[in-house]
């Protein structure tokens, strides 16, 4: 069950157990989750469920996350009113350095504990603008 409170979220991983288990551990938290498996999905599910929060894996076959973020950091219209926490086993400095490069606002690293995962999503939805907190769609988390 999700509560109206909660803004949507968008959980992007090609690896379908970690896109579960995310999704699962946030939809018994409150939160409105949509899962894509890859970079293409994922900006077609951003522009139908306009998420306030994406959770964006980096690593993935062919649009990878660096792409993905790019590109929902640059849309005319929602762009601006989304945060991307960038997801990654790359842990380097490098690898960070271009997470918040792309347009990444924060990013976690695996493996995480879901505890951690879930003061990072609090800690991004924290920041949201007033009206991005409510949620931008009405229409149902898709699975």
């Amino acid at each position: 069950m999700t509560d109206t409170s909660h803004p949507p979220i968008l959980v992007v991983d090609d690896n379908p157990d970690n896109a579960h288990i995310i999704r699962d551990y946030l939809e018994a938290r409150g939160f409105p989750i949509t899962v894509a498996y890859n970079g293409d999905d994922a900006l077609r599910a951003f522009e139908e469920v306009k998420p306030s929060l994406v959770l964006l894996d980096v690593m993935m076959p062919g649009r990878d996350g660096w792409q993905v973020c790019r590109e929902i950091k640059s849309h005319p219209t929602l762009g601006r009113n989304v945060r991307v926490v960038m997801v990654t086993a790359l842990d380097d400095w490098v690898n960070k350095r271009q997470a918040l490069q792309t347009g990444a606002d924060d990013f976690v690293e695996k493996p995480f504990e879901l505890s951690k995962l879930a003061a990072t999503v609090e800690r991004n939805v924290k920041q949201l603008a007033p009206n991005a907190k409510s949620g931008a769609s009405t229409s149902a988390p898709t699975r």
